[in-house]
């Protein structure tokens, strides 16, 4: 295989909603000082996002896990600890509990401009955050291939992160209503399946040469090769509010990788099924989260989540003391066993309405939570 092992180095990048602490609502103008403050220490590791009301962070290439764990800790730290000199706090939640996205403003950018000028009603209900996980893969053709079957594991990575139960004030009975949301937009969801990165790339050059995209960079798949960097970009999961359920589906994204490499120097590899199928359980993770299970094709059953989780774990265990996760991979039973970020929230919201809180107080009980949740390290 050209360059022998892959380097497996991770990147992770989390997106924030910024909230008010007095009224928990989104702060639909952040002070422009705020942001010019978090630049001056972070660097490039802080970014605008689409709507005002968002923020952006992105570890270094980390060497590890750990490594990239203990960034996000430094990166959510910091951004806190310069908003609340405003009155405002972060979020890692996918979706607000309360907030209209009607009253948000996208952050102005030429790049930002284009695609509320070409979405527009489509864009403008972006307001959701994600995580998204970089691995580093140099080879091209290895980097394709491992695309093409990672999609499998997909749904088991979005069940395991779902923060986004709430939408506009209302328990939308689903755990991850950003996918909804997300959905909505082109060029997302699951990617076909290329023989080559060479027939990718003609498949992107299609859409380039007739202006539609400038780059791969408006593919906005669940993963895909990244135009900027040579790594595999996982783009599924929400963003996880407590930062060792990061640390743990980051984790086990890269070992899934490792693993399925581990199989291709063995020729062997982890059987491709229908798009309809992937797509199914891809719906259940979106509705469920871990609740009801996803379908094991080759049993043709559903299977219970926890259950699934526990053969993922003795599946890469293996490939996560090779990539020193072990301790993040353990800590997916505690998902399984607390429930998500989505689960808490809920949780949250049903304990503030059963002590007597009216529906408004109920709702900023679930921020409040959030806001501690976020930095709770």
């Amino acid at each position: 295989m050209p360059g022998g092992a892959p380097k497996f180095t991770v990147g992770i990048e989390e997106e924030y909603l910024i909230v008010d602490r007095e009224t928990r609502a989104l702060c639909t103008e952040p002070p422009a000082e705020m942001f010019d403050r978090c630049s001056k220490v972070l660097g490039n590791q802080v970014a605008h996002e689409f709507m005002k009301s968002q923020i952006e962070v992105n570890t270094t290439v980390a060497r590890s896990i750990p490594e990239a764990r203990a960034m996000l800790v430094d990166l959510r730290r910091t951004v806190a600890g310069i908003a609340a000199d405003y009155g405002l706090a972060p979020i890692a939640a996918s979706t607000h509990p309360f907030s209209s996205w009607a009253e948000q403003n996208h952050t102005p950018d030429a790049r930002y401009d284009a695609i509320a000028r070409d979405l527009q009603a489509v864009a403008r209900r972006l307001l959701i955050s994600g995580m998204h996980v970089h691995v580093g893969i140099d080879d091209d053709e290895l980097r394709m291939d491992l695309m093409n079957q990672v999609r499998y594991f997909l749904p088991h990575l979005l069940a395991l992160s779902t923060s986004s139960p709430f939408w506009q004030g209302r328990d939308t009975g689903l755990k991850s209503y950003r996918m909804s949301v997300w959905d909505e937009m082109p060029r997302t969801g699951l990617p076909n399946t290329f023989d080559s990165f060479a027939e990718f790339q003609r498949h992107v050059d299609v859409l380039v040469r007739a202006g539609i995209i400038e780059d791969g960079t408006k593919l906005w798949w669940d993963i895909r090769p990244s135009a900027r960097f040579p790594t595999l970009q996982m783009r599924i999961t929400d963003v996880c509010t407590k930062i060792d359920d990061a640390a743990a589906v980051a984790a086990l994204y890269c070992c899934i990788l490792r693993m399925l490499w581990r199989l291709k120097t063995k020729n062997q590899r982890w059987r491709q099924y229908a798009m309809m199928l992937v797509e199914e359980n891809r719906w259940r993770a979106q509705r469920y989260g871990l609740d009801e299970g996803l379908i094991d094709f080759g049993k043709g059953e559903v299977v219970a989540c926890a259950d699934l989780v526990l053969e993922l774990m003795a599946l890469v265990s293996e490939d996560a003391a090779a990539l020193g996760c072990g301790a993040e991979i353990g800590h997916l039973s505690e998902i399984v066993k607390n429930g998500t970020s989505a689960h808490r929230q809920l949780r949250t919201h049903q304990k503030a309405l059963a002590g007597g809180a009216v529906p408004e107080a109920a709702l900023a009980a679930v921020v409040d939570h959030l806001i501690a949740e976020t930095v709770e390290f």
